[in-house]
């Protein structure tokens, strides 16, 4: 794993360094690819705090076996949303 990354992050700073020289960060084509890439990471963000985070508060036992423990968490979550 270290040799991987010693050996793929100068080739990755290089191409880096290479696209940035012929980058026109106002072309459409360059604003296109960042808008994609900024839905796709916010859509990543978005499905982790919702699968991988509340989903843990929601299936606690404590809160699963009482109904009325359970209107916390789901007004909480519609409220902030």
């Amino acid at each position: 794993m270290i040799l991987f990354f010693s050996l793929t992050a100068p080739i990755g700073i290089a191409i880096g360094v290479g696209i940035s020289t012929a980058y026109n960060e106002n072309s459409p084509v360059a604003l296109i690819v960042q808008g994609i890439l900024n839905a796709s990471a916010s859509g990543i963000l978005i499905y982790m705090a919702l699968v991988d985070l509340l989903a843990a508060d929601f299936m606690n036992p404590r809160v699963k076996s009482k109904g009325w423990l359970q209107l916390a968490p789901n007004t909480s979550l519609l409220v902030g949303a």
